[in-house]
């Protein structure tokens, strides 16, 4: 509530020589206005026609309205929204004493005064509501300073049942307004209360009074409307919030001027960005999404996940790190020279390393098959399965026969089988024999039999495949088995190194070292023991015919 002020008449015209009064000859407004043939005498815009010569009831300057009402409203509506500084009361006095005698001294009691830019006086503002004045104290003149925008003045009094008023108050609610003035500047952007002339200390004021804005522009607030609306805000107050949408928004009226956040478009960034494109302007393009183009329009997140090879959320980003396929789950075969794989399907675009086949480089080489493509064939492995893939190794060993770290060479230097720890036999004219199983494919040299030619001739045997028998050897395995040579001598009548010789020219015995006795006819005596097989010459006897008779006679 604004204060009220009173001041004399005098004092009245001196303050409002500085004003202009706004309210002269505008349009009033009566409620329970008198009907009939007084209707000018008390019509509503005597209140406003400069005339306060006479306040009687009869002189045609003031307002009366009728009937024993509840309520009683009067207003003036100045055209526009004007910058108000204080309003003047003159009521009607009947040109009598003022006081407590007067009965419209009661009928003044109670009233209020409001200044809204509409007839409903609750949407403006309450100048002042007495409470305090008795029909003594009461002046027929009220001043009051209400330095606000209106354009509407609003008289108000009430007198209604239940309520308890002073004993001076009348039953009823009676208005008898001779003149309203109303002081202020115009037009609206003047403000300097006693010149009227200079204008608001803001250029954003709506409205001001003195040196204070009562009301900015819209999409401007503060005291003096300096400061654009809060980012987020616009319009009359500040109170309207932007499109959420909007990067902030034109302070005045709301227009999405600044931009859009990103995901939006349009002049008020309601429209998404159309399908397949998010962020900033709708400038940039979904990335690699599960479902084409199915990504978040704000912020590019593929809302079902990434397609196959691509990784992150916006689903920009290859798969790495030697991965592929759906969300990178998947590890990168053996391609060749470390090379990745293709992030989509795996595939080794420069084909497998070494020891692996197939699309994707991970499959191993068949058995038996090893290295670039799998086009080697492993060597003699124990087990097939033991074979490298890489690079060919025999992991458990070789077949006997073979050596080397790859089972591909054969036995050598007169050696076979099992790691080639085993030495050929005499195999025929010093021939390799076979290298897994050492047999001697051409047969076997002089002396040895047998698969490996390993086994000496049997006693009493020598030669080729042991085929000749010994000579007459003082013992049979005294015969050499590979030329039959009798090794410790022949048995008595035999000579020759094989023994087969039996002894001759009248010889005989151990080496033929003996001479045969006289046997008959000069007949050769046996060669083993020397006995003469026909008999003796004459004049001899015994078996070897070596004794003479006639030396035994004497």
């Amino acid at each position: 509530m604004h204060t009220v002020v009173l001041l004399s008449y005098f004092g009245l015209l001196a303050l409002s020589l500085a004003y202009e009064n706004l309210a002269l000859n505008k349009p009033t407004y009566q409620q329970y206005p008198i009907t009939g043939p007084y209707t000018s005498l008390y019509d509503a815009s005597n209140a406003v026609d400069g005339l306060k010569s006479d306040l009687s009831i009869s002189g045609g300057q003031c307002v009366f309205s009728g009937g024993a009402e509840r309520t009683t409203t009067w207003w003036v509506n100045l055209t526009s929204i004007l910058s108000i500084h204080h309003v003047t009361i003159y009521y009607m006095t009947n040109n009598e004493t003022w006081g407590p005698s007067s009965f419209f001294t009661q009928t003044f009691l109670g009233f209020s005064l409001y200044i809204s830019n509409t007839t409903d006086r609750s949407q403006g503002t309450l100048c002042f509501k007495d409470s305090n004045y008795t029909s003594s104290t009461i002046p027929p003149v009220v001043n009051i300073t209400c330095p606000v925008h209106g354009q509407y003045i609003i008289y108000y009094n009430e007198r209604f049942t239940g309520v308890s008023y002073a004993p001076d108050y009348t039953s009823y609610a009676y208005n008898f307004i001779c003149e309203v003035e109303v002081y202020g500047c115009r037009p609206v952007p003047r403000f300097d209360g006693i010149k009227c002339h200079e204008s608001c200390p803001d250029p954003y004021c709506r409205q001001c009074n003195m040196d204070t804005c009562q009301g900015c522009k819209p999409g401007y607030q503060g005291h003096l409307c300096e400061r654009e609306c809060d980012y987020g805000f616009y319009g009359q107050h500040c109170i309207y919030i932007c499109n959420i949408t909007c990067d902030g928004c034109n302070n005045i009226n709301g227009v999405c001027d600044n931009g859009c956040k990103p995901g939006w478009k349009g002049v008020d960034c309601s429209e998404t960005c159309v399908v397949g494109t998010h962020g900033n302007n709708c400038n940039n393009t979904c990335g690699h999404c599960l479902i084409a183009n199915d990504c978040f329009h704000t912020n590019g997140t593929c809302l079902t996940g990434c397609d196959l090879g691509y990784t992150g959320d916006v689903c920009e980003t290859h798969c790495d790190n030697g991965t592929y396929g759906n969300e990178c789950n998947n590890t990168c075969g053996h391609c060749i020279n470390d090379d990745v794989c293709f992030h989509t399907n795996g595939t080794c675009l420069n084909g497998c390393d070494t020891g692996y086949v197939g699309p994707l480089c991970k499959t191993w080489c068949d058995e038996g098959h090893y290295g670039a493509e799998c086009s080697q064939v492993c060597g003699w492995c124990k087990n097939t399965v033991d074979c490298h893939h890489v690079n060919g190794t025999c992991l458990t060993g070789c077949e006997s026969g073979y050596i080397g770290d790859m089972c591909k060479t054969p036995c050598e230097n007169g050696t076979y089988g099992n790691d080639c720890n085993n030495t050929c036999g005499h195999c025929n004219n010093e021939d390799v024999c076979f290298h897994t199983n050492g047999t001697c494919l051409n047969g076997c040299d002089s002396g040895y039999v047998g698969g490996l030619c390993k086994s000496r001739c049997d006693e009493g045997y020598f030669g080729t495949e042991c085929s000749q028998v010994c000579g007459r050897c003082k013992s049979t395995v005294d015969c050499h088995h590979v030329n039959g040579t009798c090794l410790n001598g022949c048995e008595s009548g035999y000579i020759g190194d094989m023994c087969k010789s039996p002894c001759e020219n009248g010889t005989y015995g151990s080496d033929c070292n003996n001479t045969c006795g006289h046997c008959t006819d000069k007949e050769s005596c046996f060669h083993t023991n020397g006995t003469c097989l026909v008999g003796c010459d004459p004049g001899y006897v015994g078996e070897l015919c070596k004794t003479d008779l006639e030396f035994t006679s004497n």
